[in-house]
């Protein structure tokens, strides 16, 4: 749900819940954007059944390809109606304004109103086209019609000392193909942690029982091993956008 507030401020309730994978820079980024306003002026509010009237909580890599899905079309439904709004204030036929930047201008002129005096407008009935209810806040549903699957190559150099048979990892290079990338480094942080993890589990973690008790040997980080950040080298990271046709922010999965 997208709500534009009389000051001007832009509300997004959200029922994809982020669980540390940024979603609410992801969201608030994609509305900040669109309208061509500072991320500032875009206040986020996660999973919150008081305000709206289903959720769908994580769903992992899908959330941002399904949930952005579902704000940018939310996005696309208040831009319209507050085209509507600025046409009635400047005088003008709806398909004659157009929007960028935060601003409603009459095409070929220089005669335009911001997104703050629509803000205003919206809840003042002299300026309310008929039909149109005041106040402004619309909502968007995405469901998709496949799935997404992103593409990538890792390759890892390894080297081994063959008397102690100590393991280090001395390169790690990556390429990733994952549609429309909207965030850069939301993107290096999850293919950093997914190579930690992966690495993690490949050279160190296990679970290890005593054969004859049953007793777990590695019940603590004392005999547990994660990896550790001076495990592993810098990442060498670039990605590749092929933007999907599935959702129409043209992204996929990448945790």
């Amino acid at each position: 749900v997208l709500r534009l507030a009389e000051d001007g401020t832009l509300i997004l309730r959200t029922g994809s819940v982020s669980v540390g994978q940024g979603l609410e820079t992801a969201f608030s980024q994609l509305v900040a954007d669109r309208f061509g306003v500072p991320m500032e002026q875009v206040r986020y509010e996660q999973g919150d059944t008081d305000d709206l009237p289903y959720g769908k909580g994580n769903g992992g890599s899908g959330a941002l390809c399904i949930g952005g899905s579902a704000v940018s079309i939310a996005v696309d439904k208040v831009i319209e109606k507050a085209r509507r709004i600025a046409a009635e204030l400047l005088e003008a036929a709806v398909v004659d304004v157009t929007f960028d930047a935060g601003r409603f201008t009459i095409a070929g002129t220089d005669r335009s109103v911001d997104l703050a005096t629509v803000a205003r407008a919206v809840h003042d009935p002299a300026h309310i086209p008929p039909g149109e209810e005041g106040g402004l806040v619309e909502s968007g549903e995405f469901v998709p019609t496949a799935v997404t699957f992103p593409n990538g190559t890792h390759i890892c150099e390894v080297e081994i000392d063959p008397d102690t048979g100590v393991t280090e990892v001395v390169r790690y290079s990556a390429v990733e193909e994952l549609g429309r990338v909207l965030n850069p480094l939301l993107v290096a942080g999850q293919t950093h942690g997914g190579v930690a993890q992966g690495i993690g589990q490949a050279m160190g973690e296990q679970i290890v029982y005593d054969r004859e008790t049953g007793q777990m040997l590695t019940a603590s980080f004392m005999d547990y091993q994660m990896p550790r950040a001076d495990d592993l080298p810098a990442f060498q990271l670039v990605t590749r956008e092929v933007p999907t046709k599935v959702n129409p922010l043209g992204a996929k999965g990448v945790g």
